[in-house]
């Protein structure tokens, strides 16, 4: 997957989330597709410039990268 497509889907995860949960969406994001980013080698802002978001939640998705290996992900 390209970094656009990447960041396609986390601005479609970031932009549809229920309530005020966007941030929850974001480190959902990461868990998610944790292992095929680090596999084409993209870094969190190249991610996050991808999307659109805001610069600042660079932050947050590298959060998520760390939580994704503690979590088994079902989804």
């Amino acid at each position: 997957m390209t970094a656009k497509q990447f960041g396609e889907i986390l601005a479609d995860m970031y932009h549809n989330a229920p309530g005020k949960e966007q941030v929850t969406m974001i480190h959902l994001f990461e868990i998610k597709y944790a292992s095929q980013i680090d596999a084409a080698g993209f870094t969190a802002a190249e991610i996050i410039e991808a999307s659109g978001i805001n610069k600042s939640y660079a932050t947050e998705l590298s959060k998520g990268k760390k939580l994704a290996k503690y979590v088994k992900t079902i989804i």
